[in-house]
């Protein structure tokens, strides 16, 4: 074989190793744009806005990333049933949109962090006064949104038993509770947290706290580089006060404790 040929040769071998060394797939670190799976739908978490921008705290979270990391956003819409199909299509680098970090979502995508530990909470109307925790509800009627699993939570409780009405959005569940179609609405704090927000009054959290729920940032598995960088940066959005700063922000003033906002413990790049 001639110089020339075994040159290149060295070189291909080189770039064959580097590729496997990710797992055979581009890192989200090589890319000078990310793009980002956020919710159009979650007032306080990501909605997009009239002028047709995205504005929320994950959506924050995620401008952040990148100016931590050196790279542009682009963001991209995503409903509850679309945010791992984003991601193993590789339509979307990243997924910011309350994307809990359970067991089977792990076998189809990995994740950075948690950059929020939240808790399951219910969302009732004000005038439900003999409501003081999450049992008084039982037997009545849930908004369930497809997508979302919140209500095998909710029934796990023991002696708890639910109604469920499904919908397509949490805007749905506002429908239905503002005109009693539905007596509570069960999810991430967070989200309840946003609604309420938006609306301003007529509605309060329950404090339930069902159940931890650990939001992670979405990545196609086999980015262990990426997954790291991502890590290290959520963990000085804690460090440097962003954190804090973001979630007096977007929660204030809902009834959500923010008492205690710290680090939480992270999954592991594998």
């Amino acid at each position: 074989m001639g110089a020339g040929r075994m040159l290149a040769a060295a070189v291909l071998a080189a770039a064959l190793l580097a590729g496997c060394g990710r797992g055979g797939e581009e890192s989200l670190l090589d890319k000078p744009t990310l793009v980002v799976g956020v919710r159009p739908d979650l007032p306080g978490l990501g909605l997009r806005n009239s002028a047709g921008g995205y504005e929320g705290f994950d959506i924050d979270v995620a401008r952040y990333v990148g100016r931590r990391l050196g790279k542009k956003i682009q963001f991209i819409q995503v409903l509850a049933s679309e945010r791992l199909p984003v991601l193993t299509s590789g339509r979307a680098d990243l997924v910011l949109a309350t994307l809990s970090v359970t067991p089977e979502r792990k076998t189809r995508i990995a994740f950075a962090g948690p950059y929020y530990m939240s808790h399951q909470d219910v969302l009732v109307r004000t005038d439900e006064r003999g409501v003081k925790g999450v049992r008084d509800l039982s037997g009545r009627r849930f908004c369930a949104v497809e997508g979302a699993d919140p209500i095998q939570r909710l029934r796990a409780l023991s002696g708890m038993t639910a109604r469920t009405v499904p919908a397509r959005s949490y805007d749905e569940c506002m429908g239905m509770i503002k005109a009693r179609t539905v007596d509570a609405i069960t999810t991430n704090d967070v989200i309840l947290a946003g609604l309420i927000r938006r609306e301003g009054k007529g509605f309060r959290l329950v404090n339930a706290r069902i159940s931890e729920q650990n939001t992670g940032i979405g990545i196609r598995q086999g980015d262990v580089e990426g997954c790291e960088a991502l890590n290290k940066v959520i963990t000085g959005m804690y460090q440097d006060g962003t954190a804090e700063r973001l979630m007096h922000k977007w929660f204030g003033g809902t009834g959500l404790d923010l008492s205690i906002i710290e680090v939480p413990q992270f999954e592991g790049c594998v």
